[in-house]
């Protein structure tokens, strides 16, 4: 990944329940701001989680259908590179967690974004960063939910 933004946030629960919330697309418009639309459309091998998932997404001026191409290392991280975009030229990104014991996780989001608009790099990293807080405060908050 090129230039990034990233974000921590501690979350109550241990890494693979985090992870499972991450992996369940279907579910991110019920929690994940601006996501309209959510589908899996390509299965990793032998039931393993998802390959390539496209998004249809609508937050104030972004408006973009994408495909993202995701590696999972376990429930320790997972990566995603952009495979098709509209506005988007480029999307990098992770999460990565770290188990804190006691039934807690660490979770650091990074982030690499480029749009078809010409942005100079502090609007493009704001933009990142109010992404990657948006992202981590409604997993946190989807995850503690389910308890």
């Amino acid at each position: 990944m090129a230039e990034q933004t990233s974000s921590t946030i501690v979350i109550d629960a241990p890494p693979a329940t985090v992870m499972a919330v991450i992996a369940d697309f279907p579910a991110y418009p019920e929690w994940a701001t601006g996501m309209k639309t959510v589908e899996v459309v390509a299965d990793g091998a032998a039931g393993a989680r998802a390959e390539q998932v496209r998004f249809v997404l609508d937050v104030g001026p972004i408006k973009d259908d994408y495909t993202l191409s995701y590696v999972w290392d376990a429930d320790r991280e997972v990566t995603w590179t952009l495979v098709r975009g509209g506005m988007l030229r480029a999307l990098d990104g992770a999460y990565t967690l770290r188990d804190l014991g006691a039934g807690g996780t660490e979770v650091t989001y990074r982030l690499s974004l480029e749009v078809s608009i010409p942005l100079i790099g502090l609007l493009r990293r704001k933009g990142e960063k109010i992404l990657i807080d948006t992202a981590l405060n409604g997993l946190k908050k989807r995850v503690e939910a389910l308890g």
